[in-house]
């Protein structure tokens, strides 16, 4: 009883803390020493029993016990990624024997072309599922302008052509339904796992078979220290997108989403539906498909979790706990890309 009561005490004391910091934040939010009060707001532990029965089928055992300072797992039983977590070697090791091929789509449309698409490509033959069998899926509305970049052995890019739309939020909003139709034609038949990334950010070190899983979800790397209530789900009921409040588990990052053929299929769908819904009711949800992706973890819960370390902003800054940066946002150049 005492445990129970000291742990409802440290609910409403960071319930308080967290008020006055959210309310300051509407002013200070882009001062990185204020962001880094939120290293001091607790993210959870592992229940034991949980923590036993971590397994997955790329990694083997896992190893949350290794990194005590952050949560490693969700309150379904999923595990939450991070390094130090799981034995790379043996990832490796089980994709190459389950002969796989994934896929990696990216959306290079107007501006962000040439800003960005080279050195993601670069990257990621440097850092994305070596030694794996991997096919690029570039959509643009330029197939000439695509850059040519030199791929390893069992490595191939694919270009197909999208129609721009004429806002950017549409570019956004557009990409599930473009998805839904590739996954349900050639992009479902070549790969067996795919990973749907925003082309603004590279990659900074090893992203591999660790990240696979059925369904995979991205912590966003603002707003993971963030307590449920806080989080900036859509509160719009009249939208498809909508959560109420006590709804939602974490908020989950558009900037990389993946797993099975089927499960992303499954996903494209509901969140193109949403859109489709919102729109003919003249709505738009506040994060347009990053809104509705966030209702579809929330009614289909991730079979695994990326931490912050597989998509980090560097404006952010430096945290103890991000040791590894998989993928780095690019800066924001919103002005200059978006007409």
């Amino acid at each position: 009883m005492a445990l129970e009561g000291l742990r409802a005490w440290k609910r409403i004391f960071w319930r308080q803390i967290l008020l006055a910091l959210g309310l300051l934040g509407l002013f200070l939010c882009g001062l990185p020493k204020f962001r880094h009060l939120e290293t001091f707001i607790p993210m959870g532990v592992c229940p034991s029993a949980t923590v036993s029965l971590l397994r997955d089928n790329f990694t083997g055992a896992l190893h949350p016990w290794a990194r005590p300072e952050v949560l490693t797992c969700t309150p379904w039983g999923a595990p939450i990624i991070w390094d130090g977590t799981f034995d790379p070697d043996v990832a490796q090791q089980e994709a190459s024997q389950q002969n796989l091929t994934i896929g990696l789509t990216v959306f290079a449309v107007g501006r962000y072309l040439e800003k960005y698409l080279e050195r993601f490509l670069e990257t990621a033959e440097q850092h994305f599922m070596v030694g794996q069998r991997v096919v690029y899926y570039v959509f643009t509305e330029r197939p000439g302008a695509v850059p040519r970049v030199a791929l390893g052995p069992a490595r191939r890019l694919r270009v197909e052509r999208v129609v721009r739309e004429r806002r950017w939020q549409d570019v956004s909003m557009a990409r599930m339904r473009t998805l839904h139709a590739a996954l349900g034609g050639w992009l479902g038949r070549e790969a067996h796992f795919v990973f749907c990334m925003d082309i603004d950010q590279h990659f900074s070190g090893a992203f591999g078979p660790e990240a696979l899983a059925e369904s995979v979800a991205q912590l966003h790397s603002w707003h993971y220290h963030w307590p449920r209530w806080l989080l900036p789900f859509e509160r719009d009921a009249r939208s498809a997108a909508a959560l109420t409040r006590g709804e939602g588990d974490f908020y989950y990052h558009a900037a990389v989403f993946g797993g099975s053929v089927a499960a992303l299929r499954g996903l494209t769908a509901h969140c193109a539906l949403g859109l489709a819904w919102d729109r003919a009711r003249g709505l738009e949800a506040r994060w347009h498909d990053e809104s509705h992706l966030n209702k579809f973890f929330w009614l289909h819960k991730p079979a695994k979790v990326l931490s912050p370390e597989f998509c980090w902003s560097p404006d952010i800054g430096p945290r103890a706990e991000i040791r590894r940066p998989r993928l780095l946002w690019a800066p924001k150049e919103y002005r200059l890309l978006r007409d």
